[in-house]
């Protein structure tokens, strides 16, 4: 059986290595992190000031993925916004689009906030963060590696909060929006204009846990992207 990659986007701070840690995927699907600059084996290179420049950057792993067939996209929270904006680059540039955008532990386009950590100092910022994810970044306990992520933490954050969707035509792709049960930073009000981002389906599947719920068990994750890119739902789209 062929798999369907699927390319994950982290949130914010994080890198490709949240993905790789996933146990093995279920038949049909493979997990396919994508690594934005600045972290990890990227470390050398500055984190994106704006979020052109970082879709113009990860877009060409896209496309080296779009040439090979079929493939879906995944982002959480602040990776979900860049994972519309990669599909969204994809047709207004003629690559091939996802079969699936799945999006998880993101208010739709358009949705306030309601935050501005930008003026904050260093101390403050990272608690602000960690309480509203409900989720400790394992780096910022160690004070080398938070010098090391605090950086790119805040760039990705500002990008987050001064994010304004651009026009443009809906995606003719379907949408799936992933969320914990007990998120309280995303409501599922917050997700409902998620379906203005599509001309097809547009559903919502919940899991146990908060905002980080996949931090804390991604196999029901797995299970539930392998059921959506079933062979018969990739067969429907393409």
């Amino acid at each position: 059986m062929t798999s369907i990659p699927i390319l994950c986007l982290p949130y914010a701070g994080a890198g490709a290595t949240f993905y790789r840690g996933w146990p093995e995927p279920p038949a049909g699907i493979s997990i396919e992190p994508l690594q934005p600059a600045g972290r990890e084996e990227r470390y050398h290179e500055d984190p994106y000031t704006n979020l052109a420049a970082a879709v113009d950057d990860l877009s060409q792993a896209v496309a080296a993925f779009a040439r090979s067939g079929p493939y879906a996209l995944f982002g959480h929270s602040f990776g979900a916004l860049l994972a519309l904006e990669l599909a969204r680059h994809a047709y207004a540039n003629g690559v091939p689009g996802p079969v699936r955008l799945m999006v998880s532990g993101s208010a739709a386009p358009g949705v306030a906030l309601g935050r501005d950590s930008a003026g904050l100092d260093d101390d403050a910022f990272v608690a602000q963060v960690e309480e509203l994810a409900g989720y400790v970044h394992p780096a910022l306990a160690d004070p080398d590696l938070r010098e090391v992520v605090l950086p790119v933490l805040r760039a990705d954050v500002t990008l987050h909060e001064s994010y304004r969707l651009a026009d443009g035509p809906p995606l003719p792709v379907p949408i799936t929006v992933f969320r914990g049960a007990r998120d309280h930073l995303v409501t599922p009000e917050d997700c409902r204009g998620w379906a203005d981002m599509t001309t097809a389906d547009c559903a919502t599947v919940e899991f146990p846990g908060g905002h980080m719920y996949l931090a804390e068990d991604p196999q029901p994750v797995l299970q539930a992207m392998a059921g959506l890119l079933a062979p018969r739902a990739v067969a429907e789209r393409t």
